[in-house]
Protein backbone atom coordinates (compact mmCIF):
# COMPACT_ATOMS: atom_id res chain seq x y z
CA UNK A 1 0.00 0.00 0.00
CA UNK A 2 1.34 3.30 -1.09
CA UNK A 3 1.74 5.84 2.12
CA UNK A 4 0.24 9.36 2.36
CA UNK A 5 2.17 11.85 3.32
CA UNK A 6 0.42 13.62 6.79
CA UNK A 7 1.48 17.65 6.10
CA UNK A 8 -1.68 17.99 8.41
CA UNK A 9 0.61 17.84 11.12
CA UNK A 10 1.82 21.66 10.74
CA UNK A 11 -1.74 22.58 11.36
CA UNK A 12 -1.47 21.68 14.98
CA UNK A 13 2.08 21.13 16.66
CA UNK A 14 4.08 23.91 18.47
CA UNK A 15 6.81 24.33 16.83
CA UNK A 16 8.87 25.79 20.49
CA UNK A 17 8.13 23.23 22.63
CA UNK A 18 11.25 21.54 23.93
CA UNK A 19 8.89 18.56 24.75
CA UNK A 20 7.72 18.68 21.27
CA UNK A 21 9.85 16.61 18.07
CA UNK A 22 9.92 19.99 16.24
CA UNK A 23 12.23 21.71 18.92
CA UNK A 24 14.47 19.05 16.79
CA UNK A 25 14.47 21.72 13.60
CA UNK A 26 15.42 24.09 16.67
CA UNK A 27 17.48 22.77 18.44
CA UNK A 28 19.48 19.84 15.95
CA UNK A 29 19.11 21.16 12.81
CA UNK A 30 19.10 24.29 12.94
CA UNK A 31 22.86 24.77 14.23
CA UNK A 32 24.21 22.94 11.61
CA UNK A 33 22.19 24.27 8.55
CA UNK A 34 22.99 27.98 10.05
CA UNK A 35 26.49 27.66 10.30
CA UNK A 36 26.84 26.66 6.53
CA UNK A 37 25.14 29.08 5.14
CA UNK A 38 26.49 32.22 7.09
CA UNK A 39 29.53 30.71 5.98
CA UNK A 40 29.07 30.61 2.41
CA UNK A 41 27.12 34.04 2.61
CA UNK A 42 29.57 35.54 4.61
CA UNK A 43 33.05 33.82 3.31
CA UNK A 44 32.71 32.22 -0.29
CA UNK A 45 30.32 34.56 -1.32
CA UNK A 46 31.51 37.85 0.28
CA UNK A 47 27.31 39.13 0.90
CA UNK A 48 26.63 42.01 3.02
CA UNK A 49 23.02 40.77 3.91
CA UNK A 50 22.07 44.73 4.46
CA UNK A 51 19.64 45.94 2.46
CA UNK A 52 19.41 42.39 0.53
CA UNK A 53 15.87 40.45 -0.03
CA UNK A 54 15.54 36.71 1.50
CA UNK A 55 12.74 34.76 1.14
CA UNK A 56 11.61 31.38 3.61
CA UNK A 57 10.08 29.21 1.54
CA UNK A 58 7.99 26.88 3.63
CA UNK A 59 9.08 28.62 6.70
CA UNK A 60 7.11 26.92 9.18
CA UNK A 61 6.65 28.42 12.60
CA UNK A 62 9.70 30.37 11.61
CA UNK A 63 12.50 28.40 13.48
CA UNK A 64 15.04 29.07 10.32
CA UNK A 65 13.68 32.44 9.18
CA UNK A 66 14.31 34.18 12.39
CA UNK A 67 18.22 33.49 11.71
CA UNK A 68 18.16 34.55 8.45
CA UNK A 69 16.46 37.69 9.63
CA UNK A 70 19.58 38.37 12.50
CA UNK A 71 21.90 37.96 9.85
CA UNK A 72 20.48 41.20 8.29
CA UNK A 73 18.47 40.53 5.28
CA UNK A 74 15.07 41.92 4.55
CA UNK A 75 13.72 38.66 5.56
CA UNK A 76 9.96 37.19 4.07
CA UNK A 77 8.64 33.85 4.73
CA UNK A 78 5.51 31.73 3.55
CA UNK A 79 4.37 28.85 4.51
CA UNK A 80 0.46 27.30 3.90
CA UNK A 81 -0.42 26.23 7.08
CA UNK A 82 -1.88 29.53 8.83
CA UNK A 83 -0.75 27.67 12.26
CA UNK A 84 2.59 27.84 11.29
CA UNK A 85 2.25 31.45 10.40
CA UNK A 86 0.40 32.52 13.30
CA UNK A 87 3.38 30.93 15.66
CA UNK A 88 5.93 32.45 13.38
CA UNK A 89 4.26 35.95 13.90
CA UNK A 90 4.38 35.77 17.63
CA UNK A 91 8.11 34.62 17.87
CA UNK A 92 9.39 37.39 15.00
CA UNK A 93 7.54 39.75 18.00
CA UNK A 94 8.45 38.16 21.18
CA UNK A 95 12.52 38.15 19.94
CA UNK A 96 11.70 42.23 17.43
CA UNK A 97 12.02 41.07 14.53
CA UNK A 98 10.95 42.53 11.46
CA UNK A 99 9.78 39.43 9.07
CA UNK A 100 7.07 39.74 6.35
CA UNK A 101 4.82 36.47 7.15
CA UNK A 102 2.24 35.38 4.87
CA UNK A 103 0.30 32.29 4.33
CA UNK A 104 0.73 30.98 0.91
CA UNK A 105 1.69 27.78 -1.16
CA UNK A 106 5.13 26.87 -2.48
CA UNK A 107 3.70 26.16 -5.81
CA UNK A 108 2.43 29.60 -6.56
CA UNK A 109 4.18 32.01 -4.77
CA UNK A 110 3.05 35.41 -4.65
CA UNK A 111 5.68 37.52 -5.73
CA UNK A 112 6.58 39.33 -9.10
CA UNK A 113 9.45 37.87 -11.11
CA UNK A 114 12.84 38.71 -9.92
CA UNK A 115 11.68 39.94 -6.52
CA UNK A 116 14.57 38.22 -4.28
CA UNK A 117 18.58 38.16 -3.64
CA UNK A 118 18.36 35.02 -1.62
CA UNK A 119 15.61 32.37 -1.48
CA UNK A 120 15.53 29.68 1.43
CA UNK A 121 13.74 26.17 1.28
CA UNK A 122 14.42 23.86 3.82
CA UNK A 123 13.21 20.59 4.86
CA UNK A 124 10.17 21.19 2.84
CA UNK A 125 10.70 19.82 -1.44
CA UNK A 126 10.58 16.48 0.17
CA UNK A 127 7.23 17.28 1.09
CA UNK A 128 5.60 18.15 -1.89
CA UNK A 129 4.08 17.12 -4.98
CA UNK A 130 5.76 18.64 -7.94
CA UNK A 131 9.69 19.18 -7.01
CA UNK A 132 9.81 20.54 -10.77
CA UNK A 133 6.92 23.06 -9.72
CA UNK A 134 8.69 24.15 -6.80
CA UNK A 135 12.02 24.69 -8.26
CA UNK A 136 10.47 26.83 -11.65
CA UNK A 137 8.64 29.33 -8.52
CA UNK A 138 11.76 29.47 -7.01
CA UNK A 139 13.73 30.20 -10.19
CA UNK A 140 11.01 32.58 -11.16
CA UNK A 141 11.10 34.88 -7.93
CA UNK A 142 15.00 34.58 -7.62
CA UNK A 143 17.02 37.71 -8.78
CA UNK A 144 19.49 36.93 -11.49
CA UNK A 145 22.97 36.16 -10.30
CA UNK A 146 20.73 35.74 -6.86
CA UNK A 147 21.21 32.62 -4.07
CA UNK A 148 19.12 29.45 -3.47
CA UNK A 149 20.05 27.75 -0.24
CA UNK A 150 18.45 24.07 0.45
CA UNK A 151 18.21 21.07 2.73
CA UNK A 152 16.45 17.66 2.11
CA UNK A 153 16.37 14.16 2.41
CA UNK A 154 18.15 11.89 -0.03
CA UNK A 155 16.23 9.14 -0.63
CA UNK A 156 18.27 5.95 0.22
CA UNK A 157 18.02 2.57 1.95
CA UNK A 158 19.73 4.37 5.11
CA UNK A 159 17.40 7.51 4.76
CA UNK A 160 14.73 4.45 4.93
CA UNK A 161 16.10 2.72 7.76
CA UNK A 162 16.81 6.00 10.10
CA UNK A 163 14.34 8.28 8.43
CA UNK A 164 10.95 6.42 8.25
CA UNK A 165 11.86 3.47 10.61
CA UNK A 166 13.08 4.76 13.30
CA UNK A 167 11.55 8.25 13.22
CA UNK A 168 8.34 7.45 12.58
CA UNK A 169 7.45 4.18 12.96
CA UNK A 170 9.24 1.80 15.48
CA UNK A 171 7.80 2.75 18.58
CA UNK A 172 10.19 1.75 20.54
CA UNK A 173 12.38 4.81 19.56
CA UNK A 174 9.89 6.50 17.23
CA UNK A 175 10.22 10.57 17.88
CA UNK A 176 8.02 11.89 14.71
CA UNK A 177 4.57 11.62 13.45
CA UNK A 178 3.60 8.91 11.26
CA UNK A 179 3.81 9.34 7.91
CA UNK A 180 5.09 12.87 8.67
CA UNK A 181 7.49 11.78 5.87
CA UNK A 182 7.11 9.44 2.62
CA UNK A 183 9.81 7.37 1.72
CA UNK A 184 9.51 7.93 -1.90
CA UNK A 185 9.12 11.14 -1.97
CA UNK A 186 12.84 11.93 -0.66
CA UNK A 187 14.80 13.63 -3.34
CA UNK A 188 18.20 12.47 -4.47
CA UNK A 189 20.96 14.84 -5.09
CA UNK A 190 21.17 14.08 -8.77
CA UNK A 191 17.32 14.43 -9.29
CA UNK A 192 17.41 18.04 -7.51
CA UNK A 193 21.08 19.19 -9.47
CA UNK A 194 18.75 17.95 -12.32
CA UNK A 195 15.73 20.29 -11.57
CA UNK A 196 17.83 23.67 -10.76
CA UNK A 197 19.61 22.88 -13.78
CA UNK A 198 16.27 22.67 -15.52
CA UNK A 199 15.45 25.99 -14.13
CA UNK A 200 18.61 27.91 -14.65
CA UNK A 201 19.92 27.33 -11.79
CA UNK A 202 23.69 26.54 -11.21
CA UNK A 203 24.53 24.01 -8.65
CA UNK A 204 27.70 24.97 -6.92
CA UNK A 205 27.90 23.39 -3.47
CA UNK A 206 26.60 20.44 -1.36
CA UNK A 207 27.03 18.86 2.26
CA UNK A 208 25.85 16.30 3.89
CA UNK A 209 24.12 16.27 7.61
CA UNK A 210 25.32 13.38 9.88
CA UNK A 211 24.92 12.53 13.34
CA UNK A 212 28.15 12.77 15.62
CA UNK A 213 27.42 10.00 17.32
CA UNK A 214 27.47 5.95 16.65
CA UNK A 215 23.43 4.51 15.94
CA UNK A 216 23.90 2.96 19.08
CA UNK A 217 24.29 5.71 21.44
CA UNK A 218 21.70 7.29 19.66
CA UNK A 219 19.04 4.55 19.86
CA UNK A 220 19.57 4.54 23.69
CA UNK A 221 18.97 8.19 23.65
CA UNK A 222 16.16 7.73 21.45
CA UNK A 223 14.73 5.19 23.62
CA UNK A 224 15.07 7.10 26.90
CA UNK A 225 13.10 9.81 24.93
CA UNK A 226 10.35 7.38 24.86
CA UNK A 227 10.32 6.46 27.97
CA UNK A 228 10.38 10.75 29.36
CA UNK A 229 13.50 10.96 30.87
CA UNK A 230 15.05 13.04 28.38
CA UNK A 231 13.68 16.32 26.62
CA UNK A 232 13.73 16.99 22.69
CA UNK A 233 16.41 19.69 24.00
CA UNK A 234 18.22 17.03 25.97
CA UNK A 235 18.34 14.73 22.94
CA UNK A 236 19.26 17.48 20.59
CA UNK A 237 22.43 18.17 23.11
CA UNK A 238 23.38 14.76 23.33
CA UNK A 239 23.63 13.59 19.44
CA UNK A 240 24.28 16.78 17.61
CA UNK A 241 24.34 16.78 13.94
CA UNK A 242 26.92 17.60 11.79
CA UNK A 243 28.44 18.89 8.84
CA UNK A 244 29.92 16.12 6.36
CA UNK A 245 31.72 16.06 2.90
CA UNK A 246 31.10 12.65 2.04
CA UNK A 247 28.04 11.53 3.95
CA UNK A 248 25.03 12.36 2.15
CA UNK A 249 23.13 9.19 3.02
CA UNK A 250 20.11 10.97 4.67
CA UNK A 251 20.16 14.60 4.99
CA UNK A 252 22.22 17.44 2.96
CA UNK A 253 22.08 20.67 2.17
CA UNK A 254 23.60 23.12 -0.28
CA UNK A 255 23.30 26.09 -2.52
CA UNK A 256 22.80 27.48 -6.16
CA UNK A 257 23.17 30.35 -7.95
CA UNK A 258 21.00 31.46 -10.70
CA UNK A 259 21.94 32.13 -14.05
CA UNK A 260 22.68 35.78 -15.55
CA UNK A 261 22.22 34.48 -19.11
Amino acid sequence: MKREINNDVYNTIDWYSENEPFYLLKGLVNPVRVAYFKRIIHETLKLNPTGLRALEVGCGGGILTVEIAKLGFETHGLDISENAIKQARYQAEKEELAIHYQVASALELPFEDHSFDVVFCCDVLEHLPDLNKAIEEIARVTKKGGIFFYDTINRTLFSKISVIKVAQEWKMVAFMPENLHVWDMFITPEELVMALSSNNIEQKDMKGMASSVNPFKTLMLLRQRVKGKISYKELSERAPLKESNSDLRSSYMGYGIKKVE
